[in-house]
């Protein structure tokens, strides 16, 4: 099969290159997924390039990276339904923990990190649900319904963000978000959200404030953490809370916290690879609920042939996306 690997850290076109390797074998409890598709994460970017805090080195002697993808089940191990053959799915956790990711033909997995895909759903779609999708779902709905609630989405125009309004708006709650510029900003409103705001405004808070006429905010989706500390201490609703996915401008922050205590705020980090188990099957049921209903429209902002992975890779680095970055197999 065609891969995508890499044994060392470095910049994408340097040390991704395109293989030959034989295709995997599905062991017991896995299923082997013909991919039709490999979503590219930041992620995905910042691991290859050796830019996690303390690895010094790639895990594995040999990488394919991504974690994200789609295709359709073309074989399974013992003990899983021979009907899964034939299936269209989409993939979680492709290379976490694990050597062999997502950009190549093929991937052997466990069955339960293939996820039936709706037929109203593109494989492109598809490659888009393992981090931002999951992410966006769990950072909504993750402390229970919203349906009557104020939340806001913190930037959202980004892949996450847009998803995450989305979400809210079809589940029910008033959403109001953050973004920045004119493109990001009507891309908010066109997810859903009923008011938006620059976030860069310097009066972030009192224009919110102003925009519910007091009214604090229930459920915050959070992408800068800590820069944005002060302000959610502001607008943030007794017993709300914070669900923060990112915090790459203020990494180590310092925290209002007596402002949060004496609104008992719960500041929730998430790490959607790490999900309990039962918390990933209960997000998954509700993506894939969306999904049914056409709830969610995902943007592409960058399509690529596997062969020219090293540009995916640089297109992310680059920031700026407005959407999401696929490589076709």
């Amino acid at each position: 099969m065609h891969a995508i690997t890499y044994e060392t850290f470095g910049p994408a076109g340097d040390v991704l290159t395109l293989e030959e390797l034989p295709a995997p074998e599905p062991a017991s409890g896995e299923v082997l997924v013909r991919l039709s598709t490999s979503g590219a994460n930041p992620s995905d970017v910042k691991m290859r390039a050796g830019g996690r805090p303390g690895v010094t080195r790639p895990p594995f002697p040999k990488i394919i990276p991504h974690s994200d993808g789609a295709g359709v089940v073309e074989a399974v191990g013992d003990d899983v339904p021979k009907d899964r053959v034939g299936e269209r799915v989409w993939i979680w956790n492709g290379q976490w923990q694990r050597a062999f990711g997502t950009a190549a033909e093929y991937i052997a997995l466990p069955a339960s990190q293939a996820v039936a895909l709706p037929e109203n759903v593109s494989f492109e779609a598809g490659a888009v649900l393992g981090i931002p999708g999951l992410t966006a779902c769990h950072a909504v709905l993750g402390g229970g319904p919203v349906e009557g609630k104020t939340v806001l989405v913190s930037g959202g125009a980004g892949t996450v963000g847009h998803l995450a309004i989305q979400v809210a708006a079809a589940s029910g709650a008033r959403v109001i978000a953050t973004a920045r510029g004119h493109a990001g900003l009507a891309a908010a409103h066109s997810a859903g959200a009923a008011h938006v705001f620059d976030y860069a405004s310097d009066a972030l808070a009192d224009e919110i404030l102003e925009c519910t006429k007091g009214g604090l905010v229930d459920r915050i989706v959070e992408v800068e953490f800590g820069k944005n500390a002060e302000t959610n201490a502001r607008i943030i609703a007794e017993r709300g809370t914070i669900a923060a996915f990112g915090s790459a401008l203020d990494m180590t922050p310092t925290l209002p916290f007596y402002p949060m205590m004496f609104r008992s705020v719960t500041v929730e980090l998430l790490l959607v690879y790490l999900l309990s188990p039962e918390r990933r099957e209960r997000t998954i049921r509700e993506l894939t609920d969306l999904l049914h209903r056409d709830a969610l429209t995902f943007r592409i902002s960058d399509r690529f042939e596997l062969a020219d992975c090293a540009s995916a890779h640089d297109v992310i680095a680059a920031g700026g996306r407005a959407g999401s970055v696929i490589l076709t197999i």
